[in-house]
């Protein structure tokens, strides 16, 4: 009898926390299909395409926690499940996830037509209404005008002589600095100073370059914080390092504008001036394939998946500059193949400058320097909120003195 009266009491149990559990259960696939069914409801009916395969998650959440905790691993999973091209809900917004280089061509060249850019509400915030990437329509495009003759062919030439000095003079100083210190945190530092020193015209001592490069390199590790205005806060870092970078444009435009010499230029920030004048324009300090995707929704392109996943590419995710050659057919490939610096009227304005000074930069290094990796095995890498070693890339660097030999100071930077 005790124990047909435990079995009892068990099975009581057990109905009891059914009678709890179920109910819960079914309140919550209810209200998630509920959910799918909501979105599902706002394609347009006059269109015979259909919305993009995936899963718009839980309600008001959707799946921004999964997104939040795996990743990269988000979208390579989704993407293995529902293909190039799917929807999710992400931040509070209905999101179509796209990859391929004719999904990616198709946005990059439909700004103002198709799409119209928008970035996350912490980076608008933190970089203010009036930067480039913020603007829109005819203002987007005057001011790509004017940063145009920045970068023109005559600029970047006039750019070059100064700049294989100042790189030569740089990675001298950097190479023979004492002692180990990061080479992510070093590299940084180093092409912070060259773009100081090309960009604006600038000689600063160290101490103040070291101070605006940690300052430039926490706001950028910010722009896509939460947009939580608190103490602490991404956000709150982001703005107060975006204040002290303004107060030193604000000097640096003052200083320009008393010097400036309408007949000779010594660097991109004169160009700049002189081109906003010439455009009656006074700067400011801040200045898809088969579907349908309603109106309204944010579409997602994804670059780093595209270069990974490109079939125009051998082994995508090896290290080879010689893909690039023109003996090579993954040099013929689509434009939108492989494309880091953006497309469209959104592509990067610094694009020629930027290549200019990395190749710069590479030929200088490789021949004033001699470098191997201090580790055997490469470093895990992260992608957020740029591709970079997790605890840093370990290498030894010496640098040679042609005119006294080739013994000079080693140093290690990791």
């Amino acid at each position: 009898m005790m124990m047909i009266g435990s079995e009892s009491g068990l099975v009581s149990a057990i109905l009891a926390f059914l009678r709890s559990v179920v109910p819960v259960l079914l309140l919550l696939a209810v209200s998630r299909r509920l959910w799918s069914l909501r979105w599902s409801a706002a394609r347009d009916k006059a269109c015979a395409l259909p919305l993009p395969e995936g899963s718009m998650g839980w309600p008001l959440i959707g799946e921004t926690f999964h997104w939040l905790f795996q990743g990269s691993s988000f979208h390579i999973s989704r993407r293995e499940k529902h293909g190039n091209v799917f929807k999710t809900h992400l931040l509070g917004k209905p999101v179509i996830r796209v990859t391929g280089a004719e999904n990616i061509r198709k946005i990059l060249l439909g700004e103002h037509t198709l799409v119209s850019t928008q970035w996350p509400q912490s980076t608008r915030i933190i970089l203010g209404p009036n930067t480039l990437v913020n603007s829109v329509s005819e203002l987007h495009k005057k001011k790509r005008k004017i940063l145009a003759k920045v970068f023109s062919q005559a600029a970047l030439e006039s750019y070059l002589t100064r700049l294989q000095d100042v790189v030569k003079g740089e990675i001298s100083k950097w190479c023979t600095e004492a002692g180990p210190v990061e080479v992510y945190t070093a590299t940084r530092s180093l092409t912070f100073r060259i773009a100081v020193r090309v960009l604006l015209g600038l000689k600063l001592e160290e101490r103040r370059i070291t101070h605006l490069s940690k300052t430039f390199e926490q706001l950028m590790n910010n722009l896509f914080s939460l947009p939580v205005d608190a103490p602490l806060s991404g956000l709150r870092k982001g703005k107060k390092a975006r204040d002290i970078l303004h107060a030193e444009m604000e000097n640096i435009i003052k200083e320009k504008l008393k010097k400036q010499n309408t007949d000779e230029y010594c660097d991109a920030f004169d160009y700049m001036l002189s081109a906003a004048k010439e455009n009656d324009y006074n700067l400011t300090m801040q200045e898809l394939k088969g579907y349908q995707i309603p109106k309204g929704w944010s579409v997602m392109y994804s670059i780093r998946d595209t270069h990974e996943t490109s079939s125009a590419y051998t082994s995508p995710e090896l290290f080879d500059p010689e893909r690039f050659t023109p003996d090579r057919d993954e040099s013929k490939t689509s434009r939108f193949s492989y494309v880091p610096f953006g497309g469209g009227v959104r592509r990067c304005i610094g694009r020629e400058l930027a290549l200019l000074m990395l190749k710069t930069l590479s030929v200088e290094l490789l021949a004033t320097s001699e470098w191997t990796l201090a580790t055997e095995t490469y470093p895990s890498m992260q992608t957020v909120p740029i591709v970079h070693p997790v605890n840093g890339l370990h290498v030894h660097f010496k640098y040679r003195n042609h005119s006294g030999g080739r013994n000079h100071r080693e140093c290690t930077h990791i």
